[in-house]
């Protein structure tokens, strides 16, 4: 995969993911098809929107792009569909600290792997 399209899908993943599992409040069991659509709206301009001006700004630092991305898919999420508990923001509030803290973990989690994997076989023992 080029590298100019991993982060975006990448981005794009970890915002839908928050957005599906916040929808149906962490029961996996209750997801619908109706429920993806709208996460994956939510993903899809959260994700592209960040990515956007992470590539503006000339940067990739892990608690930038945690952040931002967790920020851009509250307001994202607010707007795509209303809140289905709490009050008509605190949906969005948890989406975007989910996505913000997925991100940290997967993209953390990635550089590790990726370094990981950059250490010669026989050092490893």
């Amino acid at each position: 995969m080029k590298p100019r399209i991993a982060p975006i899908l990448e981005n794009v993943s970890e915002a839908t993911v928050a957005c599906l599992v916040t929808m149906v409040q962490g029961n996996l069991l209750a997801f619908t098809v109706s429920h993806w659509i709208i996460a994956s709206q939510t993903g899809v301009i959260a994700g592209v929107a960040t990515s956007a001006v992470l590539f503006a700004a000339h940067t990739s630092k892990r608690w930038i792009v945690a952040l931002l991305l967790g920020l851009v898919t509250g307001v994202v999420d607010y707007y795509v569909h209303p809140g289905m508990f709490g009050s008509a923001m605190t949906e969005a509030i948890v989406t975007g600290i989910g996505a913000a803290v997925l991100s940290y973990l997967a993209g953390t989690a990635l550089q590790f792997w990726r370094a990981r994997r950059a250490i010669p076989d026989s050092s490893r023992a």
